[in-house]
């Protein structure tokens, strides 16, 4: 079919060049699979980056959007006025939130949910610092690159937010050394995402959950890449107290949307006008959460996640002995897995060859392969990707 149009050459003209763009012009998709403008099929392992949780083109997502885009899709005065869609979200919300956490705010991105947990955090306890960990990525706003624990995001930007501490991941001892220090919140990831997919011991949150209250700080716990049972569990933090909760990713589905949630006691600090928002709660991106929840509920979509993961995991492992040269660790939980590499020349030709193969992959750090597929993807669709994988460790091999 004749093109009308060079996609490449025109966001090359004319979009802000901030990412190293991949040479792949992506039209459609349907499930786990992408089709570009040539017609080439591909199977797709990163999910938009985690963010396409129930596949491309879910149906489910297609028909909220068209119902709802019928009825409305911004109220009248924004957030100022109620909402069917919010509320029918909020009270399913309600279902798979840990008890404690009564009160949510929506908005357009995770950046945001946590910009806000930070700011709030400060304004109810009256203190300043934000503990973060190293390696951590909470956001690319001014407020969350000054809580990201990457020289390579923060350095760039000048001047910073100031009042921020970071301690090694998964260190208690070295949160302790610094808790007393004037600290309103600690802000972590269950596991870090951007950072390598870095997984911490099982009790490492607990932990941080005693220590928060034995000093009167509180916890924020960043399941933008965890949550929605990224993991298998709907949240990782699910059976630990914790005071804020930020979501984002595959909370939509795909759709920008993200919220955060607090417990009653900060709500009965904060005032009217402390926080808000054009977009946030918008009907649209409500009746689109509420859907794609509903969805991962109605097929126990973690029953999923454990199975197809656990699978992956294995067969990577086994590859790892196959190709000692090559994979120097796979680490990860449910469908958020990480291959560690012989470093950024390897990962680079594992990524490129995968691709010519039809298989999409995303780097991070580097020499860190990271697979987080939409969650229904089937057991026959993994062994697919595997199977490339496979053959381009091969490939590598026979250089």
């Amino acid at each position: 079919m004749e093109k009308t149009l060079n996609t490449y050459e025109i966001e090359d003209e004319y979009y802000a060049s901030f990412a190293n763009k991949t040479t792949l012009s992506i039209e459609k998709g349907e499930g786990v699979y992408a089709t570009d403008e040539d017609g080439k099929k591909y199977l797709d392992l990163t999910a938009g980056w985690g963010v396409t949780s129930i596949g491309h083109a879910n149906p489910v997502i297609t028909e909220a959007i068209c119902q709802q885009s019928k009825k409305i899709i911004q109220n009248p005065n924004s957030g100022a006025t109620y909402s069917p869609a919010r509320s029918k979200l909020l009270l399913l919300m309600q279902e798979i939130l840990p008890e404690n956490l009564t009160r949510i705010f929506f908005s357009n991105s995770g950046a945001e949910a946590n910009d806000a947990a930070i700011k709030l955090a400060r304004k109810v306890t009256g203190k300043l610092n934000i503990i973060s960990t190293e390696k951590s990525f909470h956001g690319r706003t001014v407020s969350t690159v000054s809580a990201t624990g990457q020289n390579s995001h923060r350095d760039r930007f000048n001047p910073l937010i100031p009042h921020h501490i970071f301690v090694p991941y998964n260190d208690i001892p070295a949160v302790e050394e610094v808790i007393g220090n004037d600290v309103a919140a600690v802000i972590v990831e269950p596991i870090q995402g951007e950072g390598g997919v870095n997984v911490p011991d099982p009790d490492y949150l607990s932990q941080l959950s005693v220590l928060c209250t034995e000093n009167n700080v509180l916890l924020i716990v960043d399941e933008i890449q965890t949550g929605f049972c990224r993991t298998g569990p709907m949240f990782m933090s699910q059976d630990v107290k914790i005071d804020i909760l930020t979501m984002a990713k595959g909370i939509a589905g795909g759709f920008p949307f993200g919220a955060f949630a607090f417990t009653e006691e900060i709500h009965s600090k904060l005032e009217k006008g402390d926080h808000g928002g054009t977009y946030c709660g918008n009907p649209l991106g409500c009746a689109v959460s509420y859907a794609v929840i509903k969805y991962m509920l109605d097929n126990k979509i973690w029953e999923n996640v454990e199975d197809v993961g656990n699978y992956a995991i294995q067969e990577l492992n086994n590859l790892k002995s196959e190709f000692p040269n090559i994979i120097k660790d796979v680490r990860g939980k449910g469908l958020l897995i990480a291959v560690e590499v012989a470093g950024d020349k390897v990962a680079a030709f594992i990524n490129s060859n995968c691709l010519t193969k039809g298989l999409i992959l995303n780097v991070t750090q580097g020499n860190v392969v990271r697979m987080f597929p939409a969650l229904n993807i089937s057991l026959t669709q993994m062994e697919e990707g595997v199977s490339i994988f496979k053959k381009v460790l091969n490939e590598y091999n026979e250089q």
